[in-house]
């Protein structure tokens, strides 16, 4: 098995109380029926959509990141699958679908020292 990231993107926040915590139930159904079947190896976090970003030769400091809603990264977490096309799959049950986010997967590169 291999790593990969799921990126959160997106994905609409507002909502009444009873909306947030319906939603907040599919995302733990979700997170545990990856780790009934070994795809969970870490859960992650959600992201504070404040922070700093440092750049360039000169190291500039400046706020951000300020992209679009739409694509700003608001979590992440870890999960094994044997190719990035299952992980691809397993990460079409997330409820971020349905406030219209997305997740971007990525192979996470093993480096050994």
């Amino acid at each position: 098995m291999s790593e990969f990231l799921y990126l959160y993107r997106g994905g609409d926040s507002s909502g009444s109380p009873e909306e947030m915590q319906q939603n907040m139930q599919k995302w733990v159904a979700w997170m545990q029926q990856l780790g009934q079947q070994g795809h969970l190896k870490a859960i992650g976090n959600p992201l504070e959509r404040t922070g700093k970003v440092v750049n360039g030769k000169g190291k500039t400091i400046t706020d951000g990141p300020y992209a679009e809603a739409k694509d700003l990264v608001g979590g992440y977490t870890t999960i094994l699958a044997k190719d990035i096309n299952e992980a691809a799959e397993l990460a079409k049950g997330c409820p971020i679908f349905d406030t219209g986010g997305a997740v971007e997967v990525r192979p996470i590169m093993q480096i050994n020292m």
